[in-house]
């Protein structure tokens, strides 16, 4: 039986319009009434989540959790209580703005309740309205916040093609970090060995609830290691090409037609459907 259900936000959860859909939302409360638990899982910050919380029922709740930075950080709801944390080396995060802005990109850098934007771009500006709130960052300005602890660092481009290359151009850092791809338009990078996957093997292991137990869903490169961890990894009908052959499974429904709730009716409420 599923007991652990953790979903990706972002072109899987969420709509394009940034809202968690009413079937989405009756699937997700109707799990866990049946003791299920759904857990958000993103590469974005604790504190761009909280409206997601709140509609899906489990904002600042006890025994309810989080998993935000791509696995960097692991939070109970409740008072966002931190179960795991997983910084950036200051060294690393300079080293990579500096190439970053060498490369004329956008860059983000994640503290733990602050995402800061350095170079932001009128398409960027669109794209994250409504997602989460940012600071401006100065070229100069990254050794103003160095006794911050940093969760990610990325690069943003509309021009996805562009930025597959980035880790091998610049491998002697990306090397020394787990890097991944998402939402088309970013390279992300997180300390070595944190990533989705192991996020979800760290609060299965919190909750004690064996891997087999646990479902994932997601739609880009970013999720690949949790939807490969997973007892059950999930594609949603937009999943992006290259992670299609990672899923056990994908759904006939996509982001804006209510996927999660497809999952949840099928395989979490319904067990003896069969997985082919």
């Amino acid at each position: 039986m599923y007991k652990l259900v953790v979903s990706d936000l972002d072109e899987t959860l969420l709509t394009s319009q940034k809202h968690v859909s009413p079937k989405n939302q009756a699937a997700i409360q109707e799990a866990r009434k049946q003791g299920v638990k759904f857990v958000c899982s993103t590469g974005r910050g604790i504190e761009s989540i909280q409206n997601t919380l709140k509609e899906i029922g489990t904002w600042n709740e006890p025994g309810e959790y989080s998993i935000s930075f791509n696995g960097g950080m692991i939070t109970e709801n409740k008072g966002n209580t931190v179960l795991a944390f997983h910084p950036l080396d200051f060294e690393l995060v300079k080293a990579l703005f500096t190439e970053g802005q060498k490369l004329g990109l956008c860059i983000h850098v994640y503290t733990p309740d602050t995402v800061y934007i350095n170079h932001i771009n009128p398409g960027e500006m669109e794209f994250l309205k409504g997602r989460m709130e940012y600071v401006d960052l100065a070229d100069d300005g990254l050794d103003d916040l160095k006794d911050q602890p940093f969760l990610k660092i990325l690069f943003e481009s509309g021009d996805f093609e562009s930025l597959k290359p980035i880790p091998q151009l610049l491998k002697p850092l990306a090397s020394q970090c787990e890097v991944s791809f998402s939402s088309n338009r970013y390279v992300e990078f997180n300390p070595k060995g944190v990533n989705k996957g192991a996020g979800l093997k760290q609060l299965a292991a919190i909750l004690n609830i064996p891997i087999e137990e646990t479902v994932a869903v997601g739609d880009h490169l970013n999720d690949a290691a949790m939807l490969i961890a997973a007892g059950l990894g999930v594609g949603v009908a937009n999943v992006y090409q290259e992670v299609r052959p990672l899923c056990d499974v994908v759904t006939k429904a996509d982001h804006n037609h209510s996927a999660i709730a497809e999952l949840i009716d099928t395989y979490v409420l319904n067990q003896d459907a069969s997985v082919s």
